[in-house]
């Protein structure tokens, strides 16, 4: 496999972190260094290590678990989107949205970005790559696009404002409608 196929994976893998990163950003959370690093550095870190948990599973636990990831994935996006949606409209509730870059959303919101890069890294199996210099090439791209993403919506939040908390909660919703209907029928 070639650096440029490694690199064309890495971009398609990262959008679903961007775009999360592109949401938090402009609905007004990653806004201090920590916070930007801390959804960065997940999001990286997640699709660094899906390929290899992936890798490791190899060809025998596919058949088990390919045909409910893109269920796990949209069920992650909609949770969250569900719960900024409610906060965007209610913007008193502030119970219902949690600061995308800490704690258990942080986790969930990583590991619905990252579910496809674990399908990568059974497919790589199958190839006999080697997983260890592919998975470092998405971790990188993954984090960097992230933070580029968070630098275009902190641009966003000026124009938006609050409105972009519901609009960043349909998102998420859409890209889990996408997994989801992408899975069912590829």
């Amino acid at each position: 496999m070639s650096l440029f196929d490694i690199i064309l994976i890495s971009i398609g893998l990262a959008m679903d972190a961007s775009a999360v990163s592109l949401v938090a950003a402009s609905s007004g959370y990653a806004e201090d260094s920590r916070s930007k690093f801390r959804l960065a550095f997940h999001f990286g870190l997640f699709q660094f290590l899906m390929p290899i948990i992936g890798w490791l599973l190899g060809i025998s636990f596919v058949s088990y678990f390919s045909h409910i990831d893109h269920w796990i994935a949209f069920a992650l996006l909609a949770f969250v989107g569900g719960r900024m949606i409610l906060s965007g409209i209610n913007p008193s509730e502030e119970n219902y949205a949690k600061d995308p870059s800490r704690g258990f959303t942080l986790i969930i919101l990583s590991i619905a970005t990252s579910i496809d890069a674990l399908a990568i890294g059974l497919s790589l199996a199958m190839l006999d790559v080697n997983i260890w210099y592919p998975s470092v090439i998405i971790g990188i791209i993954t984090a960097t696009l992230s933070l580029i993403s968070i630098r275009i919506g902190k641009k966003l939040k000026a124009s938006f404002g609050k409105k972009m908390e519901t609009i960043g909660g349909i998102i998420l919703i859409l890209i889990g409608i996408n997994i989801l209907i992408t899975h069912l029928y590829s």
